[in-house]
């Protein structure tokens, strides 16, 4: 979970103009350079709106905070739920996912899959060449 002292960091780069506001534009350009992420204007009005609580059309700083740390929880428990379906697939205790153990489980759920093509499949998001799925490699690939 972030510290709300670096929130409150990031809220402070965020308010461009200086004035204790996040403009949904503000939020919109922050976000692309921050984070990388392209928000359109309609989805960053639509972020502000959700966390506008005095309905000015901007954000405070504790308006801000809540949808940080509302985000940050919905993070951790993507991540937690991400975990356990990793669990479900690294069967081998080697705290990664290999085209065998993939095989089993896709055929445990009635997908059954050769171990050439759960090879391809992992190469698809095997990240360091090493064969297997990490669990880092494996929440990229369950974010495409």
């Amino acid at each position: 979970m972030v510290a709300s002292s670096e929130l409150r960091t990031v809220f402070a780069t965020m308010d461009a103009d200086a004035d204790g506001r996040i403009s949904a534009a503000e939020l919109q350009v922050c976000m692309r350079a921050t984070l990388g992420e392209n928000v359109t204007a309609e989805e960053a009005e639509a972020l502000v709106a959700s966390a506008d609580a005095d309905g000015d059309g901007m954000l405070c700083e504790a308006e801000f905070l809540k949808l940080a740390l509302h985000c940050d929880s919905e993070d951790e428990d993507r991540t937690r739920g991400l975990r356990q379906a990793f669990g479900m697939y690294e069967m081998e205790g080697e705290g990664c996912i290999t085209p065998a153990s993939l095989g089993r489980m896709l055929g445990r759920l009635g997908n059954e899959r050769g171990i050439g093509e759960c090879r391809a499949m992992i190469c698809r998001f095997d990240l360091d060449g090493d064969g297997v799925l990490s669990f880092d490699e494996f929440k990229i690939m369950m974010s495409a």
